[in-house]
């Protein structure tokens, strides 16, 4: 569906600055291009099996087709991943490598259409080993480390992950839900929204034992903004009421400046703590009769 272009210096245009890019997943997904290819590639032993006899090289051409096709779904998966690992500044390794499972699974479908058309079952093995081999040299292997996890502490790394975990359910909501308004503006406010809690995360992340302090945000302001959300896009899209869509657009301001203020008191927080580890620091040095450069 079209969509009217809308900025700083339309008609009725947001006076207020952009927010900045959020560290999340925003299309275009790096290699998303090359899966759509395999997936399209996973077609050819369905069409190849109409021209061969017997209904067992129909069932192993259909077979492979299907293979392919998980093959390039758990590849796109093992990117998502890739990059949500890269975004982030503390982050465990995938729990299950999904681009070197796409490479096997497509290895395996590789295998199952060329032993039906070529000459068996040793040269379609050379096919897949080969195909394998080439998948793995396009997209490339899963991150098999943890980063940043040096000196931190895991149960809190937890406790953090499945808070943010949460409250991105809870921003996929409200994505989700402000769609029915059918209003561009309130999905633009509601991105800026998203932005500024995806920030917030970062922060949280960078540190766990902000947890606590931002546990409010995380779960309980973010979910009464998506019960607001989906309460504002079913009133407004019946009324088309002014009235309603400001008000709704004061909450979000509200949520969003609370934010702001929540992430620079973490910031702050971040920086006293920096500052009593360095005056700790200088004394030991002065203690030992080492200079501090004071």
């Amino acid at each position: 569906m079209a969509q009217r272009f809308g900025g700083e210096f339309s008609p009725d245009g947001n006076k207020r600055p952009a927010a900045a890019p959020a560290t999340a997943l925003t299309p275009p997904l790096a290699g998303r291009a090359r899966t759509s290819i395999l997936m399209g590639l996973s077609a050819l032993p369905v069409v190849t099996a109409f021209f061969q006899d017997g209904a067992t090289s129909l069932a192993i051409n259909i077979l492979a087709a299907a293979v392919l096709f998980g093959g390039a779904l758990v590849t796109r998966e093992g990117l998502k991943a890739e990059a949500a690992w890269t975004a982030r500044k503390i982050a465990r390794r995938p729990a299950v490598p999904r681009k070197i499972l796409g490479a096997v699974l497509t290895g395996a479908g590789v295998t199952l259409a060329a032993m039906t058309g070529f000459s068996g079952l040793f040269a379609g093995i050379v096919y897949g080993i080969v195909a394998a081999g080439l998948h793995l040299t396009a997209f490339g292997l899963d991150p098999m480390t943890d980063k940043g996890m040096e000196g931190v502490d895991t149960f809190q790394t937890d406790r953090v992950a499945r808070s943010i975990e949460e409250a991105e359910k809870h921003l996929a909501a409200m994505q989700d839900a402000v769609l029915r308004a059918r209003d561009r503006e309130a999905e633009s406010r509601v991105a800026r929204v998203v932005a500024r809690a995806r920030e917030m995360f970062r922060a949280v992340e960078d540190d766990p034992r902000d947890l606590s302090a931002a546990r409010k945000f995380l779960g309980v302001y973010l979910m009464g903004a998506r019960d607001a959300t989906a309460k504002f896009a079913d009133l407004y899209a019946a009324t088309r009421d002014p009235v309603v869509k400001t008000e709704y657009f004061a909450l979000l301001d509200d949520l969003e400046k609370g934010m702001d203020a929540k992430r620079e008191t973490l910031l702050i927080t971040d920086r006293t703590d920096l500052d009593v580890e360095i005056e700790v620091l200088r004394d030991r040095l002065k203690r030992d009769g080492l200079p501090t450069g004071e």
